[in-house]
């Protein structure tokens, strides 16, 4: 293979051992990863840092004192700067693809870093998101310098006495250049980012095709696409796969079928990973490559395929009937949607996430794609939301229902009557995608984790503990199913009047609540809250039927009426004119924004309009935006069991404009909103929190608890407006 020609702007290379002792190093300078985790200065202008990046392979970089734009590195580095990542970009830096069974992660740059295979709770094979490139991506981008003012030359500092070397070197990754644009492609899952460069402009198609589109549940796809715009662009495709969360390095070799086509393949234990493409590849440091060019209009594609590894080959994709099929198949989908008011393009978005985060074959709702993305950067608020929590999973369901969505609606009730099982009373806050129990919390110490937050956590041990919300969440979910039209299911009732039957007699006990603290069980107001929906939701449906059972409308009132005097003579604060986190208590907690948001009591009630002052002010951040609670009392100790701080809640925040516009202060609830808007990325994607002091989302990504209030929020605001349904 012929050699790229050589950049005299390059200033980081790449070389082999031996060479290592011919880089002159400053020792004082920090790596990059200490540098950019603390906060750090950067290094001062021509210092040379040496970071160890794998077995064999060191970089000799150049540190720039010039200030950094926003996802853009300095003009040296963008002139050809090719060297490992040894961190991930920003939370919001990356987009979502997805085939409702596994989502990917794609950075700016073009880097997938995150992907499990073949579920979205199996092990990742690309770990570089709560790691470094050592454990596992795959970057496709242009191999070239962008269309950037010319970089002064590399400092005299920097010597290797190599010989005539390559710039890339074979050694080197595809650069870390952020794209120049980026978006999906109209209301689907497929996205597209763009490069200008010195030579001309290039797209990246990347998307992962819905498997009943394929024909093969059990094969996940994923697709790239390279184009070439204008000119001709010099790219590279770099993939380093390591199983297991980035632990373990695949056998990878290649194969070349009965028609002369060569496939490289990548096999450890019980799974295998094929990769396609029309480039020729090569393999250097564990890694494999390919170097093309793509002229104007020419498409170049590769695709990545997981089968288990004791079945045949799976059958190369076809990038372009897979793309249009799959662009069809959201736009179908989205073309059910009834919402036409005007915040369509966010709600949209919001409904392509949720359905992005359903496990097609079992109905299970994934809280988000991802764990251990930090709720507090550098701290241990570090949890694995892989799974079907019931909260979630009934929520997504009303946002669903109320903008057109049934079928969902159903695979979900049919999912929670396989998880429930004949078992109400040991009914679970969470389960896995198709209702398993065990979920067991372990950590993986082999990564450092995102932005050195550790540890890094696979399994939630939050699944056994007691949240008596849950309860409140799951019937009224299977009530507005029922509202909206969808048909009576006899095993679905039973539960419903069963879970009935088990707040009964628990509904006085302490939980964890629906924050899942770590502390000690409390009488959490919320909790009590939502055992009084689903009392009264279950009255409502017992009052609708034409036989209900004797005595239990009227049993079931009296348990109605008692919860709700109890909630209000010991969860309220009559001093301070507000209701509190737990009986007893002082401190707020967000969750009580909902108490009229439910019906426990109307929004004008005197004790919700001063919970709402009283959140407004004591739990606020300066933008306005809602923590969930405090999470230090007056002393400075942590109350909720765990160490640090956390950002503001997406989810808080849109409740809080929720009850803005239900108290009649619509125009403050409508700025609010539009601000909580902003927040998200270029693409449209949440985090489950917002950090208002390093100005970043935060917490795993994306998350479904940020995307349904969005929706909720968006029907209540323009129903104060109008109508908001169109059929």
């Amino acid at each position: 293979m012929p050699d790229l020609p050589t950049s005299p702007r390059d200033t980081s290379v790449s070389v082999p051992r031996p060479l290592f002792a011919s880089v002159r190093v400053d020792p004082r300078a920090p790596s990059p990863r200490t540098a950019q985790s603390r906060g750090a200065r950067p290094a001062a202008a021509g210092r040379v840092e040496a970071t160890y990046r794998s077995e064999s392979t060191y970089s000799a970089q150049t540190s720039t004192s010039s200030p950094n734009p926003p996802g853009r590195p300095p003009a040296a580095t963008r002139a050809g700067h090719w060297n490992w990542r040894t961190m991930a970009g920003r939370i919001e830096d990356y987009a979502l693809i997805g085939d409702m069974q596994t989502a990917a992660l794609v950075s700016r740059d073009g880097a997938v870093d995150w992907l499990c295979l073949p579920r979205f709770d199996s092990p990742a094979v690309f770990a570089g998101l709560l790691g470094t490139d050592e454990h596992g991506f795959w970057r496709i981008g242009p191999a070239e310098p962008v269309a950037d003012p010319p970089a002064p030359p590399p400092p005299p500092q920097t010597v290797l006495d190599s010989g005539e070397l390559r710039v890339p070197p074979v050694t080197a990754a595809a650069p870390a250049l952020p794209c120049d644009r980026r978006r999906y492609r109209g209301d689907s899952l497929v996205l597209e980012q763009e490069w200008d460069t010195q030579g001309g402009s290039v797209r990246v198609i990347d998307f992962m095709p819905p498997r009943h589109l394929l024909g093969t549940p059990d094969v996940p796809q994923m697709i790239r696409i390279v184009e070439g715009l204008a000119g001709r662009v010099r790219m590279r495709s770099a993939v380093r796969m390591r199983f297991s969360y980035g632990r373990v390095v695949p056998w990878v070799h290649r194969v070349e079928e009965p028609d002369g086509l060569h496939r490289t393949v990548a096999v450890a234990g019980p799974d295998s990973v094929w990769l396609d493409g029309a480039a020729e590849t090569y393999g250097r440091d564990l890694t494999t490559y390919a170097d093309f060019t793509v002229e104007a209009g020419q498409r170049i594609s590769f695709g990545l395929t997981w089968k288990a590894s004791h079945e045949p080959a799976p059958a190369p994709p076809d990038a372009e009937t897979a793309l249009e099929s799959t662009e069809l198949f959201w736009r179908e989908w989205v073309a059910q949607c009834a919402y036409q008011g005007p915040y369509r393009e966010p709600v949209v978005r919001s409904l392509i996430t949720l359905k992005a985060l359903t496990h097609a074959p079992t109905g299970g709702i994934v809280a988000a794609p991802t764990t251990s993305l930090p709720e507090d950067l550098g701290g241990m608020r570090n949890w694995d939301y892989r799974y079907t929590w019931l909260r979630d999973a009934a929520i997504t369901l009303s946002s669903l229902l109320r903008t057109g969505y049934r079928e969902e609606a159903r695979a979900w009730r049919e999912w929670l009557l396989r998880a429930v099982a004949g078992d109400p009373e040991n009914l679970q806050i969470m389960y896995g995608l198709a209702g398993e129990r065990e979920l067991t919390e372990s950590e993986l110490d082999w990564l450092p984790g995102y932005e050195n937050s550790r540890p890094v956590r696979v399994g939630n041990g939050a699944a056994g503990q007691l949240q008596l919300d849950v309860y409140g969440e799951v019937v009224e979910a299977l009530h507005l199913a029922t509202m909206s039209g969808l048909a009576r299911h006899d095993h679905a009732h039973n539960l419903q009047l069963r879970l009935i039957e088990y707040l009964e007699d628990h509904w006085r006990d302490p939980d964890e609540g629906i924050w899942e603290v770590r502390g000690p069980r409390r009488h959490f107001v919320h909790s009590k809250v939502m055992a009084w929906v689903a009392v009264d939701r279950t009255i409502k449906l017992l009052e609708q039927s034409e036989n209900p059972p004797d005595g239990l409308v009227e049993r079931w009132r009296k348990l109605r009426a008692e919860i709700h005097a109890d909630v209000c003579a010991r969860g309220y604060d009559e001093q301070r004119n507000t209701f509190t986190q737990y009986y007893g208590g002082r401190e707020l907690d967000a969750s009580l924004l909902l108490i009229p948001q439910v019906g426990f009591l109307p929004p004008d009630d005197k004790r919700v309009i001063g919970t709402i002052e009283a959140i407004q002010r004591e739990l606020s951040t300066e933008d306005g935006f809602v923590l969930r609670y405090p999470t230090h009392d007056d002393q400075g100790n942590n109350v909720d069991g765990l160490s640090g701080h956390e950002g503001a809640f997406l989810a808080c925040s849109f409740w809080l404009a929720d009850d803005l516009a239900m108290i009649g202060r619509v125009g403050e609830a409508r700025d609010l909103f539009e601000r909580l808007l902003a927040l998200r990325n270029d693409v449209g994607l949440l985090a489950e929190e917002w950090d208002p002091r390093a100005r970043r989302q935060v917490g795993n990504f994306p998350q479904a608890f940020s995307h349904v209030p969005l929706i909720d929020t968006a029907l209540r605001l323009t129903a104060a407006g109008g109508t908001y349904l169109s059929h």
